[in-house]
């Protein structure tokens, strides 16, 4: 990795944590600067705007996102263990503080506020992630091992908002147990098995 790109990655990182601490305005490229140990202008050199930073690290989330979904696929085959470890990923990522909130679910909390080019990455986020758990509930479904409610869209739409409803349920208690209080009667739910 070139220096170049390592600090790139210094700045995306931060601007993670920022937005994660306090959202697309709760920060600003000084504050960037100041915990990289970089001055602004060396940011504007690989980010010419906050709009440009922030896209960015929006679609880089969106793939690190797409690469742990089609891992879950190709090491798990059971629907019901995918959406259990899918879940699992996120307690402890809440509970160990190394994620304690989805980048794309806090600032689609602040859309009508985000520039356009940020908008449309999260929302692709979304889509990507409901046609994903669409796809694990149906094939649960045809196997016997899920039961759905309602349509399997209609299912991954509120597993969903589920699991970012109670992040913030974690965060807004200061308990990352909650999370998983607030995610295990939907497993459960879900389950085929009584």
């Amino acid at each position: 990795m070139t220096n170049g790109s390592s600090t790139a990655d210094d700045i995306l990182a931060c601007a993670r944590s920022l937005i994660i601490a306090g959202g697309y305005n709760g920060f600003s490229y000084a504050d960037v600067a100041e915990i990289v140990g970089i001055r602004k202008p060396s940011i504007h050199h690989h980010f010419a705007s906050k709009v440009d930073l922030v896209r960015t690290l929006v679609l880089r989330y969106r793939e690190e996102a797409e690469a742990g979904l089609a891992a879950l696929e190709r090491n798990i085959t059971d629907p019901r263990d995918q959406l259990k470890s899918y879940v699992g990923y996120w307690e402890a990522c809440i509970n160990d503080a190394t994620a304690s909130f989805c980048v794309c679910a806090l600032l689609a909390s602040e859309l009508p506020i985000l520039p356009e080019d940020v908008a449309l990455e999260v929302r692709a986020h979304f889509r990507a992630l409901a046609a994903w758990l669409t796809s694990m509930l149906e094939r649960g479904k045809r196997k016997g091992q899920l039961k759905l409610s309602g349509t399997a869209r209609v299912e991954a739409e509120g597993f969903m908002a589920t699991v970012h409803g109670a992040m913030l349920s974690a965060r807004a208690y200061g308990d990352p147990k909650m999370f998983g209080v607030i995610t295990a009667p939907l497993l459960d739910r879900l389950s085929n098995k009584h």
